[in-house]
Parts: structure tokens; C-alpha cells; sequence
């Protein structure tokens, strides 16, 4: 399949390496002038914009920040949208606002293109092995031409309803993340403050009731030290605000997520945005003047 793909960050360049590897022609674009020769040396065409990214492709896949981004990413100068033809179809992987999804999609309509939301869960090690989890929003029939292309940068694929429903789906997913690191941090930090060994505690308690897979997956970097960023917190602040904004216009009280939000700004204030998501726990160490580790 002829495949677009721009937004070559943490989890667009191994998801778009991962197209290459299944024998797909993507041609790709980022302003990231390394990440784009990166991916040329695996074998994928390199662009120079958006828009001849998207000239004669089947499918244009974006993977960027934020909505102000995929709207720059599609109808920007030299933008994708001035490379699309009717009968191509886009496909957004980016976690935005679903409101911003819905207005994507209608003015891709103009152009007789088809438009999915398509976030992702999973993070850069799910992203690299291919086994992050899509939530697709969008005309049900569209979806069924292309899950199995998401398959192969994703384990599991799963349609959630029309367009815009796959970012509030993927926003459900992101309150209940963050909720659940806060809520190993705090635990942890009262192991830790009791004197007991935080590895122990982990090992005692992950396989029952508590454990989930945010435990298996943050613990060990935290009392490893280890804060290197698989999902940063200005982008799980991002996606916070989506949500806060999304249950904003839907009347609806998200008070844990207003809080949770609070604890991450106070963590970015810190010095500690670009570090993964887990880095939640230095709240609450700094507050009970801990550390917890081995």
C-alpha cells in the first residue's frame, strides 16, 4: 500500500518504521530533519511537506502533538490537504481534542476525502513492538478497508464509534492512567515512609486486586530512578486538558481529573515536563520529603 505519514516523534517513528518492515511504501515528512533520514535509511521515501507526503497516496496517516498541530499538519501552507485527491483517506493517530476531530473531518469532506481519528495507548515501548491499542472513530466502513493496516503498528484495533469518538475514548483512557499513577505513587509512599522495601511491597501486591498495568509498567521505573519519557507529562497535561475542556462542553465534573491535572503542572513547574508520566511520584515525594526507591 502507497502510504503517507507525517509526525516522526516518539511514537510516529517507530509505528511508521513498522509499515516500512511490512513491506509498505511510505513516504514520509517531519521538520526533525534526523527522524526523517532515520527512517530513509530503513527504507521509507522522504518528503519535503505535507503536501507532497500526501500526493498519490492511498492513506495519509499524521501522528502529532496536539490539535493546533494537525490542522497545521493538514491545511497549513504546503499542507497536506493541498496534496489530497478524492478517494484518499487520512487517518489522525494524534490525541486531540474530539471536537477538533469532528471539524477535521468535515472539511476534509470538501475535498471528498475520508477522515478516521485513530489514537493510540500504549506508549514508545508498545509503539516499537507494535502492539499499542487503537480506538477509531469515523464512518464504520472506512474503518473495516483499514484495520488491518492499523494492525500492523497496533495488537489490538477496536472501532468505538463515529468520528471524534475515538479521542473521547482515548481521553477516557487518559484520566484513568494518570489516576491510576497518582494512585501508586501514594501508596509507594507510604511503604516507603513505613521503612519497607517499595520492590517487596510491588512484588506482594501486583498480581492481585491493585495491580493493573500502569503498576507494572511505572513502578519498576520509579524505584529504578528511571524517569526517561515512554509518555511525557507536558503531553499527559495535554491530554488532560482536552478532557477537562471535552467534559467542560459536555457539562459534565471530572473532580479527580482537575486534581490530578494540579499535581502534574506542579511536577512540569518542577523542572520535570519532559520526563515520563511516572515522574507523578516526585509530588508526592517532595511533599513527604521521601524518596522512593530500592
Amino acid at each position: 500500500m502507497k502510504i503517507g505519514f507525517v509526525g516522526l516523534g516518539i511514537m510516529g517513528k517507530p509505528m511508521a518504521k513498522n509499515l516500512v518492515k511490512a513491506g509498505h511504501e511510505v513516504t514520509v515528512f517531519d521538520f526533525n530533519e534526523s527522524a526523517v533520514k532515520e527512517l530513509v535509511a530503513v527504507g521509507a521515501k522522504a518528503a519535503t511537506s505535507g503536501k507532497e507526503t500526501a500526493s498519490g497516496q492511498e492513506v495519509v496517516f499524521t501522528m502529532v502533538p496536539n490539535s493546533p498541530n494537525v490542522e497545521a499538519a493538514l491545511f497549513g501552507e504546503n499542507g497536506i490537504a493541498e496534496g489530497l485527491s478524492e478517494g484518499q483517506t487520512v487517518i489522525d493517530m494524534s490525541s486531540i481534542n474530539p471536537l477538533a476531530s469532528q471539524n477535521f473531518a468535515k472539511r476534509l469532506v470538501k475535498f471528498g476525502v475520508g477522515f478516521l481519528d485513530a489514537p493510540v495507548s500504549g506508549g514508545e515501548p508498545k509503539a516499537i513492538d507494535g502492539s499499542i491499542a487503537f480506538m477509531v472513530g469515523g464512518d464504520k466502513i472506512l474503518f473495516d478497508k483499514y484495520e488491518e493496516i492499523l494492525g500492523v503498528m497496533g495488537g489490538s484495533v477496536t472501532y468505538v464509534g463515529a468520528v471524534g469518538a475515538g479521542n473521547t475514548t482515548k481521553l477516557t483512557n487518559q484520566i484513568i492512567v494518570a489516576l491510576n499513577i497518582a494512585a501508586v505513587s501514594e501508596g509507594f509512599s507510604l511503604a516507603q515512609k513505613a521503612g519497607l522495601d517499595p520492590e517487596m511491597v510491588f512484588n506482594a501486591i501486583h498480581t492481585g486486586l491493585a495491580g493493573s498495568t500502569v503498576m507494572d509498567a511505572k513502578v519498576p521505573m520509579i524505584i529504578n530512578r528511571n524517569f526517561e519519557p515512554g509518555f511525557r507529562i507536558d503531553l499527559h497535561i495535554k491530554d488532560l486538558q482536552n478532557a477537562l475542556d471535552t467534559s467542560h462542553s459536555l457539562n459534565v465534573s471530572l473532580p479527580l481529573t482537575s486534581e490530578i491535572m494540579e499535581i502534574m503542572q506542579s511536577v512540569k513547574v518542577h523542572g520535570d515536563g519532559q520526563n515520563d508520566h511516572s515522574a507523578v511520584a516526585k509530588f508526592y515525594e517532595n511533599i513527604n520529603n521521601i524518596e522512593i526507591k530500592k
